[in-house]
């Protein structure tokens, strides 16, 4: 496949740039559309920006968005594959900038599918990068009734304290168990519900005009290179950024919620095995390591690896729409690609703050977020 044309949309990213240069060195011709978002890529990013930099001189690149028709035509070109990355992706956000979530996540990919529909190309698969957040909140074991998903939490339980999921009829406790690609959807953000939407518009259209489609449901993504500005990129960036600059870190909830995190090498080898393996043609992905780790245990690893004495306070404070905890179930991508992950997350980790050390950190948009939270009556 060394002669494969490929269009990364997104591909000056995290996620992107990283998978742009793997497949740069397993001999492919790369396209990259990326609108460079100032969120993630920082001001003037054409001169400021690593991600953008460790690919410009190396792929084909389109500054352009995927919310524009001709930018798509002119991206999609001779590409045989797309790998449709380029989304707004923060959950908290998603709630209050719901016309620009769906504008960019679903009517962007329906522009894609809409000119594939309609034009001659060449282009034979799509892989297309999907979400935990679809699921909402994981899969639980109840022993009165077997396997149960929880609906979305509600304020008034969390005003109490009461942070933990429930299920009506189970007396016991809830077991968590890892969340495989069958499990119930259940989206409790804009943000999950708009990458369902592209899961199934490429899952449905494909398949009828003639392209295999591919999706991986990404569980939380990190590593070297991850945006450090971006207040909406996870806690491992947000809390070192705060540890950096030392302030304090604000623990919501009771600090044991919990998530899946999952080294960005691993995801560009996931993603690859989706470019190349016939085995995935149809097929829908979980990518995660299968481990749930808690934010409090990220707070004290972090502070641990920075060797500071950064205040920790578990203030109670939610974010509606955040959920309470889901892990991956890697059966099914392990049986048909062959993958596992290779990096643990206390070396992940370790990797990822022996970078933010060699960064001149300063202040986030974090407690601006926050603010803007507070103010829309989303976060208690």
């Amino acid at each position: 496949m060394s002669n494969k044309k490929i269009l990364i949309t997104g591909g000056a990213g995290f996620i992107g740039s990283n998978l742009s240069l793997f497949l740069i060195e397993k001999g492919y011709a790369i396209t990259v559309l990326d609108n460079l978002s100032e969120q993630i890529h920082g001001f003037n990013p054409e001169e400021n920006s690593p991600l953008y930099n460790s690919i410009k001189d190396k792929v084909n690149f389109i500054r352009g968005t995927v919310t524009s028709r001709s930018d798509w035509e002119t991206a999609i070109g001779d590409n045989e594959i797309i790998v449709h990355l380029a989304a707004e992706t923060g959950t908290g956000q998603s709630m209050y900038q719901i016309s620009h979530y769906t504008d960019v996540n679903i009517g962007g990919t329906a522009l894609m599918l809409d000119i594939l529909a309609n034009k001659k190309t060449a282009v034979k698969r799509i892989v297309v990068a999907s979400s935990r957040a679809i699921y909402g909140e994981g899969k639980y074991y109840s022993q009165q009734l077997g396997n149960v998903y929880p609906e979305h939490r509600t304020a008034s339980e969390m005003d109490k304290g009461n942070f933990e999921v429930t299920y009506p009829g189970a007396i016991s406790p809830l077991q968590l168990l890892p969340t495989d690609e069958e499990s119930k959807i259940h989206p409790s953000s804009v943000y999950g519900i708009t990458k369902y939407n592209q899961e199934q518009m490429v899952m449905t259209v494909c398949p009828a005009i003639g392209i295999e489609p591919v999706a991986f449901r990404y569980q939380n993504v990190y590593g070297p290179g991850q945006s450090l500005r971006n207040p909406y990129t996870g806690i491992l960036s947000i809390f070192s950024t705060l540890i950096k600059t030392e302030k304090a870190i604000n623990i919501f909830e009771d600090g044991k919620e919990s998530r899946d995190f999952v080294f960005i090498s691993d995801v560009v080898k996931a993603t690859w095995l989706g470019i190349e393996n016939p085995e995935a043609a149809g097929q829908v992905f979980n990518v995660g390591t299968g481990v749930p780790t808690t934010v409090s245990e990220v707070a004290a690893l972090l502070i641990r690896l920075y060797n500071a004495e950064t205040p920790v306070k578990v203030s109670g404070n939610y974010r509606l729409g955040d959920i309470r905890h889901n892990y991956a179930d890697l059966t099914k991508i392990k049986q048909l690609l062959g993958f596992a992950p290779a990096v643990t997350f206390a070396d992940g980790l370790s990797r990822f703050a022996d970078w933010v050390n060699t960064q001149s950190v300063t202040s986030s948009r974090y407690d601006e977020s926050i603010k803007e939270m507070k103010e829309k009556g989303l976060m208690k």
